[in-house]
């Protein structure tokens, strides 16, 4: 499909640590020797976020939204840029700290979520129910407190089948451990286009609200922001292996000598300007 695909360094969770310990404790009560410290134990091998940057989230994909209705992933595609949220509303530590974070890195933009752009929060536990959703979409909103979000950030639940779709598509790996009926998973959020392309990554569980609006701008192709956003995203380049924009110094140099040689070029004008006038006015 002509998508790149980068690994890059795992994002351990907490939720891997705590599972990883009761493995590990469960193990040594029955007398068998512990993994050695550079080796990830058996199930949690293939547990992390793959880039799979440009990669096309299938849009017939189908789950429910908070108040139980069908729907299918391209029914919010489009118009605007996504921000996309893999996370299960039960889980006791992780996800609800990367809702926490996202909520708070999109509380001071000057973009508003469900008018400039579209959040998507998908539970990869099939056993979740709207009801579910309906919960944790109330906690987050109020957190939020913008009046259009209601419209604009969904909660979904859905099938197996097209939770293991989506989560390949997005490289989103994970494991699900029958002792503790917890998932083991790394945290990341991802910048989709209008059509539903990944374009981003942000990987931990606090987000710069800076970079997410720059995510935002570029998704978008420039279609929300303004002046000063397109001066910002001309200063800074977003490193997909980082996760996060970083100033591309040659780009402020060059501009500072725009605006240097448009600042001399107005003085000049206006000192010729005012010659003129006084040369006038002796005459």
């Amino acid at each position: 499909m002509g998508s790149t695909r980068k690994p890059i360094v795992w994002q351990t969770a907490l939720v891997i640590f705590a599972l990883v310990a009761s493995a590990w404790g469960q193990g040594m009560t029955r007398g068998i020797m512990s993994p050695p410290a550079n080796q990830r134990p058996p199930g949690l091998k293939d547990v992390g976020v793959e880039q799979h940057l440009n990669e096309q989230i299938p849009p017939d994909l189908t789950f429910r939204d908070e108040t139980g209705e069908p729907v299918r992933l391209g029914d919010y595609f489009g118009s605007k840029p996504i921000i996309l949220d893999l996370a299960y509303y039960k889980c006791p530590l992780l996800c609800s700290e990367v809702l926490a974070g996202l909520t708070s890195a999109l509380k001071p933009m000057k973009f508003d979520v469900g008018r400039d752009f579209e959040v998507l929060t998908v539970s990869f536990d099939p056993r979740e129910t709207p009801q579910d959703a309906t919960e944790t979409k109330a906690v987050y909103l109020k957190r939020y407190g913008r009046a259009e979000a209601e419209r604009g950030w969904h909660f979904l639940t859905g099938p197996q089948e097209s939770i293991d779709t989506l989560t390949r598509a997005a490289g989103f790996q994970y494991h699900y451990d029958a002792g503790t009926g917890q998932f083991a998973h790394s945290t990341a959020i991802m910048i989709l286009t209008p059509p539903g392309k990944i374009a981003q990554y942000y990987y931990g569980v606090e987000f710069p609200s800076r970079d997410l609006r720059l995510a935002l701008l570029e998704a978008s192709r420039n279609k929300i922001g303004n002046l000063v956003d397109q001066i910002l995203l001309y200063c800074y380049h977003y490193d997909p292996s980082a996760g996060r924009y970083n100033v591309v110094i040659f780009r402020v140099l060059r501009l500072a000598g725009v605006l240097t040689v448009l600042l001399l070029g107005g003085f000049m004008i206006l000192m010729f300007r005012r010659d003129a006038h006084n040369s006038g006015a002796q005459r």
